[in-house]
């Protein structure tokens, strides 16, 4: 969602964090804005659109200054506009403020600061927090954050300056996230690790409540009663080069293609000889064996990755699992106790809705379990346990390698459990692994037909509406085929369950109508042949995903594309790739923005 950015020390503020600001536009925002302390006064210059409207706008060779603050804003108070960009300023014109988050009694302060006669030019939340600082400020910046933060309620991750502050940035992490670089010539705040990186690798992960005094030269983390706390300085295995396109025209296409190589990482980690490594950070078997119920919750595409968890935890162990979308989590009646386990799955860590659900599970007692693919985030230090994905870093908004790694981190899960209930063999955990370890190579040969799925991104480019279907874990997989495509392509793209079709669905078919059906389950293939030839009997272009060498899912299809035969359990690491890469190429040929689909963010930071 939002992205900050703030620098401070003995380099040009002003190119660090507009640079800096770049490195966050996978995020997706629709404004952006910068100020600075420039020959002694705060300036602050905000464009609608992107951040290469803001540097035409104007010319920021002539402003020098060692202290600066930048953002990148997807709009929730007000429409995307420039007086609603980021940063906002106090009313006396003095204090600066970037912010992620929401601030949810916005608008109690604004009555109260209006009867004290300030105004407001926004219509968003953020406004009130320089307002906020301003009303509480006496000579020192710090206090007054200090003072401000006790009133307002909300997320916030802030970056502040002012006017008569010259030498000083504060820095305010409370339930968004945001973090501190060390570098040589200064330090820098990001809520994204990509802003920094090429600058140094020496990172400190805030937690909820830390408040930073930075100095050019020095810096203090006081907590949010201002009290000094100390924080780990942690040196991260990630370099620039790792976030680039490295050849590729698109980020997506380059995480598609990064695939085989992160899977085999996430696989080779898991295991010492096919014997399951016992030194990730979860459960022991002794900790699992009161286990009753097993939760899995999550958003999005990691919803669809913990639904594929559900399977394979409920086949091989044979405990029933509930998945529960994580914004619905905490609003229901989720019968859970300290004989529970919930485990939460999350590309960033950051998302808000899991992070809330997860804290609803701990405060009922249950063991938790994190999925994620950040190192430092806000779900790795709020679970019990973490388990990392291993992807490397994802910076298209589609998720794509973060998905498969997942569904690797649960099948070893799965397996984990399983073993600690004694439902499975070291035998048949041997099969499972090898068939596991042949999908890198599987996956390299799905990448090596482009021209294949080019030719049915351009079949199906026109459509208005395109479905998927599929029965089982197939459905499972559907499911995010069809996400991929609508949030890539903007068409109108929907999933259904196979079996379900003549139960209303199958009156929207219509002579043409795109359909692509997955088909990889050996059980049921039958009926999903039979459901292919209700839709082609309507008039639709039925396009199937299914194992090679299926004749009769061929005879019932009007174009086919072959995956390689895996175990049934394994098939959404494999049909997963002809989805991504139809998305690809169908939001390719109608000109969008592939990297960053219009409304959506990487990271979403509030419910």
């Amino acid at each position: 969602m939002c992205g900050i950015v703030g620098y401070i020390g003995n380099k040009n503020a002003t190119d660090i964090v507009l640079n800096g600001l770049k490195k966050l536009e996978y995020r997706g925002y629709d404004s952006a804005g910068i100020s600075m302390i420039t020959d002694g006064k705060l300036k602050t210059f905000k464009k609608k659109g992107k951040i290469v409207n803001l540097e035409n706008a104007y010319d920021f060779s002539k402003y020098k200054s060692n202290v600066a603050i930048a953002h990148t804003r997807w709009a929730t108070h007000g429409e995307p506009s420039e007086v609603n960009a980021h940063p906002h300023v106090s009313f006396d014109g003095k204090i600066s403020v970037v912010h992620n988050g929401i601030v949810e009694n916005y608008l109690e302060l604004k009555n109260n600061l209006q009867d004290k006669g300030y105004t407001f030019k926004s219509q968003t939340d953020t406004e009130i927090i320089p307002n906020v600082i301003e009303d509480n400020y006496d000579d020192d910046l710090l206090e007054a954050v200090i003072k401000a933060h006790k009133v307002l309620r909300g997320s916030f991750a802030l970056g502040i300056i002012s006017e008569d502050e010259k030498d000083r940035l504060i820095a305010l992490r409370d339930s968004s996230p945001l973090l501190l670089a060390i570098m040589d010539d200064g330090f820098m705040i990001a809520s994204d690790i990509t802003s920094v990186i090429e600058h140094t690798n020496k990172l400190v992960f805030l937690k909820d409540g830390d408040i930073v005094d930075i100095k050019p030269d020095s810096y203090t983390i006081y907590d949010c009663d201002g009290k000094v706390v100390e924080r780990e300085v942690t040196e991260v295995d990630y370099t620039d080069e790792s976030a680039s396109k490295e050849g590729y025209d698109h980020f997506l296409l380059k995480e598609i293609h990064e695939q085989p190589k992160v899977i085999e990482k996430a696989i080779s980690l898991r295991h010492t000889n096919y014997v399951l490594n016992s030194n990730e950070d979860m459960f022991t078997d002794e900790e699992l064996k009161d286990i009753e119920k097993i939760y899995i919750s999550a958003c999005g595409t990691a919803f669809h990755a913990g639904e594929v968890g559900k399977y394979a935890i409920e086949s091989l162990s044979k405990i029933p699992v509930i998945t529960e979308i994580a914004s619905e989590f905490r609003y229901k009646n989720m019968f859970i106790d300290d004989k529970s386990l919930v485990i939460f799955v999350s590309q960033s860590g950051e998302t808000a809705d899991t992070l809330a659900a997860l804290k609803e599970a701990k405060r009922l007692g249950a063991k938790t379990l994190a999925i994620t693919n950040v190192l430092g985030s806000t779900i790795t230090r709020d679970a019990d346990r973490v388990i990392y994905c291993y992807a490397g870093p994802e910076i298209s908004v589609a998720s794509t390698k973060a998905y498969t790694t997942q569904l690797i981190a649960l099948y070893f899960i799965a397996l984990r459990i399983a073993k600690s209930k004694g439902q499975i063999t070291d035998d048949e955990i041997k099969n499972i692994i090898e068939a596991m370890e042949k999908t890198p190579e599987q996956i390299e040969e799905i990448l090596k037909n482009k021209d294949n799925f080019k030719h049915i991104a351009q079949e199906i480019k026109d459509s208005k509406s395109i479905f998927y279907t599929g029965r089982l874990l197939d459905f499972i997989t559907a499911k995010e085929g069809a996400l991929k495509l609508k949030e890539t392509s903007y068409i109108h793209t929907e999933a259904f369950p196979s079996g379900e079709l003549k139960h209303g669905s199958i009156a929207l078919i219509e002579p043409g109508t795109p359909v692509i059906t997955v088909a990889t389950q050996s059980e049921i293939t039958e009926k999903t042949i039979s459901n292919n030839q209700e839709l082609i009997a309507r008039g639709a272009k039925v396009i199937s995903i299914t194992n090679e060498g299926n004749n009769f899912v061929k005879d019932a299809s009007t174009d086919l594309v072959e995956i390689p035969k895996t175990l049934d359990i394994l098939t959404p690491l494999l049909a997963v790739i002809p989805e991504q890469l139809i998305a690809y190429y169908t939001s390719l040929s109608l000109g969008n923005d592939v990297d960053k689909p219009r409304n959506l963010a990487k990271s979403v930071t509030v419910e």
